[in-house]
């Protein structure tokens, strides 16, 4: 397989970068060159190329060398476009057609085309569809971060000319790519949604890994401790250190902010900033200069001289010393960007053994969530992020668990993972299509504690699976689409024809590619008819022992939230003393669901089985907990695996369905063939 990355923003070079040296030289070139250096190491990968545009200037004689090789298999290729100088991203745009023209005469050099190009930002989406055009390759897409974010923090100001062409530009790349690839559930189901031209099915969340090994391993360096004390007076105190590009979506103001207005933060810690490199301030790109001077402007309001450290410059071998700095005397990482889409630096510092104070806005909800090593916080409200850095460093048993926490990161996020489900996609994409079996019966199951949680059995499913013609497959489950298809990919379980997600609340089904899924339009435009988010919102507000759970399961046809058996009777009374029609799901004694009155798993599945034409008895169902009791008493062929919970095998309403011995997967197994002989004898 030959792959071709396509990458025009920022300063772009093999080894070395400078991370900094201009605006848009940042996290996306470190993603790129790790991702390409993990992909590297795949042996069915033949040949990876990155193409990025060649330029002239003061930035260095580097950028204008037509070719360097990155690694074994790694080129890195420079094309000419219209401009022979350096380019902001808000003026890439205007280089495309050119930068287009030039690669497409590249490929055409080549002995051999690319299987497949991957577009990097969406001025790199807009040339591979050009090259898609002419040459039929067909491309995938990662956005990086997106203009309507960003436009959304600028509001109520007009959205500028060069935002809303590249905005233009992302929602024809969302339309155009076969694949596109995020990496949190926030940029998938947050983000996006906002593009008239989202469809769910399309996007993968696939988390980015990074080198943790080092960081953890992350020693003090003498001249490092020199640079930063040298502008503190009292230098063994905590250091609450921020690590990011002085630009102003990054929000170092606010943490400025946060720490001038709250004494009891200046007595306990000191602030160390490492904004990038510069040397003059007005010679930095973009808004670097603006921000750093408000920087500069709120330290002198503040009069905080002696315990903010901002030194001008570092080099990248530095950054583990600098988290190191900040262990050494029991500090903290914090990030307060108004949107961070995924967050390398929390990796970094979580692996370096420094608890995290993070914006709640993009990928940090998702590495909080996995890893447990620290709090999120409001990024526009300064007061928030005083707080949380004063609770890890006054509780002395929280701050030990964020380290902790931050040690499960090199695991949970690894780019050796990363590339083999990335190339496992990219296979698929480019399989060719072949004609699917006529479906003689359906099998759907929960997949949280019945399809995984048993490897062994998972593989014993995943062979009985590959011999099933005419077994169509789907799963049921409280997740959304994304963190089901991220679960279902990292066990790699085989791929559902059918997903039901939400706790029924929303139906997927697969593509003829393999690899995508598009949303049952029906079944949303079915339920939702009689439903009032809004109303079940303020039916339910204030209800004693109800907490909502996180924004991420709050969806468009769900509401979420964790409560006891009480607080489900609660609910549901609540509900009925208003009128409201909606169904309550209740499991594993805290997780509260509201659906619309016509969704759950067991109508998601009738509706499946009618698209599918089959009767009653060629459908099978399988689930361990209370949330699965809607779909297991309505079909009759139900199955409730060994390892089940909140007591469904003594459920009066279960009475029909089969207790497997065998717990997980096995269990599925066991079931399916019980049923099969029942039909046989009866046949």
């Amino acid at each position: 397989m030959f792959v071709l990355h396509i990458a025009l923003q920022g300063c772009l070079r093999g080894d070395g970068v400078i991370y900094g040296l201009t605006a848009d030289t940042g996290g996306h070139i470190r993603y790129l060159l790790d991702l390409v250096s993990a992909s590297a190491q795949d042996r069915d990968l033949e040949r990876i190329v990155v193409a990025t545009r060649l330029f002239h200037g003061q930035l260095g004689a580097a950028y204008a060398v037509p070719e360097e090789r990155i690694a074994d298999k790694v080129t890195l290729v420079r094309l000419a476009s219209a401009s022979p100088d350096y380019c902001a991203k808000e003026a890439m745009h205007a280089e495309v057609a050119s930068f287009a023209e030039h690669l497409i005469a590249w490929i055409a050099a080549q002995d051999r085309a690319p299987d497949l190009v991957h577009a990097h930002y969406a001025d790199a989406a807009t040339v591979a569809a050009l090259v898609e055009d002419r040459l039929g390759i067909p491309f995938v897409f990662t956005a990086h971060s997106l203009g309507r974010v960003k436009a959304g923090m600028l509001a109520p100001s007009p959205v500028r000319p060069d935002l809303a062409c590249r905005i233009a530009a992302e929602e024809a790349a969302l339309a155009r790519a076969r694949l596109v690839i995020a990496s949190s559930r926030d940029e998938a189901e947050v983000q996006y949604a906002g593009y008239a031209a989202y469809e769910p099915g399309r996007v993968r969340v696939l988390p980015p890994g990074s080198d943790l090994a080092r960081f953890a391993a992350a020693r003090p360096r003498p001249q490092v401790d020199a640079a930063i004390d040298r502008f503190l007076h009292e230098a063994a105190k905590p250091a609450i250190l921020a690590l990011a590009r002085p630009v102003a979506r990054k929000n170092l103001a606010a943490l400025v902010q946060a720490y001038g207005e709250s004494r009891a933060l200046r007595a306990r810690a000191n602030l160390v900033i490492v904004a990038g490199t510069r040397d003059d301030i007005d010679s930095l790109d973009g808004d670097m200069a603006a921000t750093m001077r408000d920087l500069l402007v709120l330290i002198d309001r503040y009069d905080l001289y002696g315990c903010v450290a901002y030194p001008k410059t570092h080099r990248p071998e530095d950054v583990p010393a600098i988290y190191a700095y900040a262990r050494a005397r029991g500090g903290l990482f914090v990030n307060p960007a108004l949107n961070e889409p995924f967050g390398l630096t929390l990796l970094e510092a979580s692996a370096a053994g420094l608890p995290l104070v993070a914006t709640d806005s993009g990928g940090p909800n998702d590495i909080v969530e996995t890893c447990g090593n620290g709090l999120l916080v409001d990024p526009r409200a300064p007061g928030t992020i005083a707080a949380a850095c004063l609770r890890i460093l006054g509780d002395p048993a929280l701050y030990v668990r964020c380290v902790a926490g931050g040690a499960r990161a090199a695991a949970a996020y690894d780019w050796d993972r990363h590339a083999a489900r990335y190339h496992v996609l990219l296979r698929a994409l480019l399989a060719p299509q072949q004609d699917a079996p006529p479906t003689r019966q359906l099998l759907v199951c929960d997949i949280d504690n019945t399809l995984i949680g048993c490897t062994a059995a998972l593989e014993i499913f995943r062979r009985w699976r590959s011999r099933q013609a005419g077994l169509a497959f789907g799963v049921a489950t409280g997740r959304s689409f994304h963190s089901a298809m991220a679960v279902l990919e990292q066990q790699a379980s085989p791929r559902p024809q059918v997903m039901i997600t939400s706790v029924g609340s929303e139906i997927y089904h697969l593509d003829a590619n393999g690899v995508t899924y598009t949303a049952d339009a029906a079944w949303r435009r079915g339920i939702a008819a009689d439903w009032d988010r809004a109303a079940v919102h303020d039916a339910l507000r204030g209800l004693d022992g109800l907490v909502p759970q996180g924004p991420l399961e709050q969806r468009a046809l769900k509401l979420s939230y964790f409560g006891d058996a009480t607080g489900a009777r609660r609910v549901r009374g609540r509900l009925d003393e208003a009128g409201i029609p909606a169904c309550v799901i209740h499991s594993h004694g805290r997780y509260l669901d509201v659906l619309p009155a016509a969704a759950s798993k067991g109508t998601a599945v009738d509706h499946v089985r009618a698209l599918y034409d089959l009767p009653e008895h060629a459908v099978f169902v399988a689930g361990d907990s209370g949330n699965d009791i809607e779909m297991l008493r309505a079909r009759v062929q139900a199955i409730i695996v060994a390892n089940y919970s909140d007591d469904l095998a003594s459920n009066a309403a279960l009475k029909h369905s089969y207790v497997a011995r065998r717990t997980h997967a096995r269990g599925i197994i066991e079931g399916v063939s019980h049923f099969r002989r029942i039909l046989a004898d009866v046949g």
